[in-house]
């Protein structure tokens, strides 16, 4: 079992990303996730750096692996671009580097005003992409005429000695059967044994499944509840509206319907051990090998020297 830290890029700029990732190698976690976004869910979380750059920066201040949790390679960026930006994070990282990728959220990706398209069309999208990516990773020119994407005489020259590992996320029995099928591991936040077991009888078998889960670090549970509500509100938002919902103002209005107390089905709320390893038991008993985890609010380094002497040492 490997435990990560997740680094939220909706709630803390490039500066407090960094001291975090350093905060966490300290601590003893395994490997950082990174989320990828354009917008935050709202404007209380108030945050959203390039994560390309912060990757980069992240090279330069710890060897923790990186996994994006996770890059959509389909409307806001072109996969081709994608491939050049994943290639060069393998190469800083020294092969440490995940592409982790998804079908993505209007949220991020209509700021150009395109369509946004149903499920269907973005797995065949991501499909696609995915198939540019690893194209343009196995060196020389690449001619690419396809449904969604056109690369003319593209080539990526600086490349790592082998190409990123792609994991894909999914949450639904379609995305993860996708998943089986496309990719090089699985990534997921919800402790669902079903859809685990489905990634690997469905073609997976051993490869890697990840899952993250938030918390709140506060001296009393009561006030990580109230800080998690003040922060992620959304995360109460259900079903399919955090795919469809186009800007942080939509999420404010749909979390109008958020109770205080619904954070505590989502988020670790406090300073108990016992509730982080109740949470951590949950996934692994799912069959996740990787269980990364995120503190929102201004509380992480309690987070980590909680993880340091209590929980961390339990998994070495």
């Amino acid at each position: 079992m490997k435990i990560g830290y997740f680094l939220s890029s909706e709630e803390y700029g490039p500066a407090e990303l960094l001291e975090q990732a350093r905060g966490a190698e300290r601590a003893g976690f395994q490997a950082l996730w990174i989320s990828d976004h354009y917008h935050p869910w709202v404007d209380a979380q108030g945050q959203s750096p390039f994560v390309w750059s912060m990757i980069g920066a992240l090279s330069q201040v710890c060897r923790l692996p990186v996994t994006t949790a996770v890059t959509c390679p389909t409307v806001r960026i072109h996969p081709a671009v994608i491939a050049q930006a994943a290639a060069t994070s393998a190469v800083l990282h020294s092969g440490r580097f995940v592409l982790g990728v998804g079908t993505g959220e209007a949220l991020n990706e209509h700021i150009f005003g395109d369509a946004w398209p149903q499920t269907d069309v973005r797995l065949e999208m991501l499909e696609e992409a995915i198939g540019v990516l690893r194209e343009l990773w196995a060196g020389g020119f690449v001619n690419h005429h396809g449904k969604h994407y056109t690369v003319e005489q593209a080539r990526i020259y600086t490349l790592p000695d082998t190409p990123p590992p792609i994991y894909v996320s999914g949450f639904g029995p379609k995305a993860v059967d996708f998943a089986a099928r496309l990719g090089d591991g699985y990534v997921s936040t919800i402790p669902d044994a079903e859809l685990v077991q489905r990634f690997r009888d469905g073609g997976g078998g051993d490869k890697p499944c990840q899952a993250g889960f938030k918390a709140a670090y506060a001296d009393s549970e009561e006030e990580g509840m109230r800080i998690a509500y003040e922060r992620w509100p959304n995360s109460g938002v259900p079903g399919e509206l955090s795919q469809v919902l186009p800007s942080p103002r939509h999420f404010e209005q749909a979390a109008q319907l958020v109770k205080p107390e619904m954070m505590k089905e989502t988020f670790v709320c406090g300073n108990s051990v016992d509730a982080h390893l109740e949470m951590i038991d949950q996934y692994a008993k799912a069959g996740f090998d990787e269980i990364y985890v995120a503190n929102t609010g201004p509380n992480h380094q309690g987070l980590f020297d909680l993880y340091q002497r209590e929980i961390l040492p339990r998994f070495r």
